[in-house]
């Protein structure tokens, strides 16, 4: 499969989604986009609008993005879109109509992202529906993968599915499949399950009603298996068609807060593509810095060395919607010039090689009319167009290929994400709010100290010798098998409180910590709380530095290991132990959620202390806590970036570790000029914006 059809740097916006813009004025956006240093355009080709009746296509106003994309030498990434399915196949497939958990069925909608109907589509467990919507694929590769204009192809439009379906009858027959596979048979099914009066495989059902036990771990586990079994389903229809042109996807940066109810998983994804990608929008999100930085770090780590973009970034402003009552007009939802700079160079900061806009002008339709473009609702060009402009043009500049050879160096520690504790933690609540919390937390408290904390699948801990695993509640045996294994070779692990207090059945273990964690973190529990709401105000001591804590609360005493921290009533609340080669802190609560939780009263000083525990030197030391310095290195060469997300100039020293020095200069690529000695950069970065040094020995 061939890559070089697309652009090094894809930089463009999603333009037509029907009936949005007005045909009259595509000839003259298109000039205006390749004017302006466009080279992508991603278009919805919504089945709906297309598949006029079975089997007669509708391809004109399709046929004519190409022909303009080609005319204007503009690539064109088609957006498959089977989840907005004909009006004729809600009437045709009656029975394969989303079911919700409810049992009510969904009928036909208006998309609110464009104006066309047909959404949420129609299951695709069903095989006649399947069948349907391969048919259209077919179609469509068939039609355009000649064209000059065509660059790729987009899969499952922001990866993930509505969080309380589907309950069909022909989903529940693929889980009973599922099952078969895992279990075996029906008995062994019903001892894991509880469940001992199977008579057939047809008394078992989806669970409607969820809790912590094994039987809606398995469904939702199912679910996320299955929808990515479908995802590699659409793309090697594609494939199968077309295996000149590239497959690639988006996701949410959603995997810390709906993996377990919409099955967003960026690593699952990421795997499914030749590159991958995010949507984010600060109007959606929130504009505080660490927020935008761990979304671009977390599809980062999910892409696994691809190429990624940020696939829909914001360029204008939101009106109306829920996301952005009652905040701030500076909190993302009128966007300056300023700050569509500042966004799309933190994203590059973070390895993006790639980037489109939402909207190149907003919709005129639906509850997102006037979203997200960096033009304006007739076309014309705005500020934040000219802005938009400005970084296409450098991006893809010759004297930039360099940079775009090297790449995000790896943080100095990880933060590890392990799936079954947050289906765990969604079966057990009913919300992921206590685990995003946590991991979002431990992110920020390393993030307000210029630490890059990368985001580690569990499968992927053997790359890193520096961990911090939030929110441990639920661990499989495997999982804890394999974090003892990895420190006895000598990794260090900082980890909160509970860890693996439930196994990968939702069963509470009488010996804490349970799975054998005991032995790793050299300690009994001597007490414990699952009082949420009683423990905002935890606060425990950790060797002088007064930490913040919350959520649950375990207590500690010590075999092998030796007491670092304690509760204000005087029980131990940490532990280190020696472990093999390695080395543990276990502290007995969720510090990430306590750091997360006060932003007014906290000390940043906890997670200093997890990587000066590990003896790791930092990559870049910056006198201003609000400017932050990363490195990229790599065959192009070695960068400094400096980002500046305040509203004023902010002059900042920044100290290189030893790995990066001495330096004898430092040539601008964007931004201003800096002085270098030694391993000290110092300079002043302009207001929402960012510096880019290359680094001279």
């Amino acid at each position: 499969m061939s890559s070089n059809v697309l652009p090094r740097f894809p930089y463009g916006a999603v333009y037509f989604r029907k009936s949005n813009p007005p045909k009259a004025d595509w000839a003259r956006d298109y000039q205006v986009a390749a004017a302006d240093g466009m080279n992508c355009f991603r278009h919805w080709f919504a089945w709906s609008a297309i598949e006029v009746a079975p089997g007669v296509y509708d391809w004109d106003d399709y046929d004519r993005q190409l022909d303009l994309a080609a005319e204007n030498g503009i690539q064109t990434i088609i957006a498959e879109m089977i989840t907005i399915a004909p009006e004729w196949a809600y009437r045709t497939f009656a029975h394969a109509r989303y079911e919700t958990r409810d049992g009510r069925k969904l009928e036909s909608g208006m998309h609110g992202s464009c104006a066309v109907g047909g959404a949420p589509g129609l299951c695709l467990d069903n095989e006649d529906v399947r069948q349907a919507a391969e048919r259209f694929l077919r179609a469509l590769a068939q039609r355009y993968r000649d064209h000059p204009g065509l660059g790729g192809y987009d899969i499952w439009n922001e990866c993930g599915y509505g969080a309380e379906t589907c309950y069909c009858p022909s989903t529940a027959a693929k889980f009973r499949a599922w099952l078969k596979a895992k279990y075996g048979d029906l008995r062994a099914l019903g001892e894991a399950w509880h469940r001992y009066s199977y008579a057939s495989w047809e008394d078992v059902v989806p669970p409607r009603y969820h809790g912590p036990y094994p039987d809606t771990l398995d469904w939702l586990q199912f679910r996320i298996d299955n929808a990515y079994q479908l995802m590699r389903w659409r793309a090697q229809v594609i494939r199968s068609v077309d295996g000149e042109h590239p497959v690639t996807a988006h996701g949410v940066a959603g995997t810390l807060t709906s993996m377990a109810q919409r099955g967003t998983d960026d690593w699952r994804a990421a795997a499914e593509a030749e590159s991958y990608g995010f949507t984010w929008v600060a109007c959606r999100k929130g504009d505080k810095p660490w927020q935008q930085f761990h979304a671009v770090d977390l599809t980062r780590a999910a892409s696994r060395g691809k190429p990624f973009w940020h696939a829909e970034a914001q360029g204008g402003p939101l009106w109306m919607q829920p996301q952005v009552i009652g905040r701030p007009r500076q909190d993302g939802r009128i966007p300056t010039a300023g700050d569509v700079r500042y966004w799309k160079m933190v994203s590059f900061m973070g390895g993006a090689t790639g980037l489109f806009y939402p909207r190149w002008r907003p919709l005129l339709d639906g509850p997102l009319f006037g979203a997200f473009g960096p033009y304006a609702m007739d076309g014309s060009r705005t500020p934040r167009s000219e802005m938009t402009s400005r970084i296409a043009k450098w991006a893809n500049a010759p004297e930039q290929a360099a940079l775009w050879d090297s790449r995000p160096v790896q943080g100095e520690i990880g933060i590890i994400y392990v799936p079954e504790t947050q289906l765990f933690a969604y079966a057990q609540q009913g919300d992921t709010a206590y685990y995003s919390q946590s991991m979002f937390g431990a992110y920020e408290g390393f993030f307000d100290n210029n630490v890059q904390a990368d985001w580690v699948h569990i499968d992927h801990i053997d790359e890193y010798d520096a961990l911090y695993l939030p929110y441990p509640a639920m661990l499989s045996q495997g999982t804890a098998d394999r974090l003892k294994a990895w420190v006895a070779n000598g990794g260090l692990l900082v980890a909160e409180g509970c860890p693996g207090y439930f196994d990968g059945c939702g069963h509470a273990g009488p010996t804490q910590p349970n799975l054998g964690l005991d032995e790793l973190f050299g300690v009994r529990e001597s007490d414990v709380e699952f009082t949420p709401d009683l423990l905002d105000d935890l606060q425990f001591n950790l060797s002088g530095i007064p930490v913040r804590g919350g959520i649950f609360m375990q207590a500690y005493q010590p075999t092998t290991g030796t007491p670092v921290g304690w509760y204000r009533d005087g029980r131990i609340a940490a532990v280190d132990n020696a472990f093999g080669q390695g080395k543990t802190r276990l502290v007995g609560t969720m510090c990430g959620a306590g750091y997360a939780g006060h932003p007014q009263d906290r000390s940043p000083l906890f997670w200093d202390a997890a990587l000066r525990l590990a003896g790791k030197a930092q990559h870049v030391v910056s006198s201003d806590p609000d400017v932050k310095g990363r490195i990229y290195d790599g065959a192009g060469g070695t960068y400094l970036w400096v980002s500046n997300p305040a509203r004023q100039p902010r002059f900042v020293r920044l100290q290189l570790s030893e790995r990066w020095g001495p330096l004898s200069a430092a040539r601008s690529l964007w931004g201003p000029e800096a002085v270098v000695d030694g391993c000290t950069v110092t300079l002043t970065v302009g207001a929402r914006d960012v510096a880019i040094l290359q680094l001279c020995p």
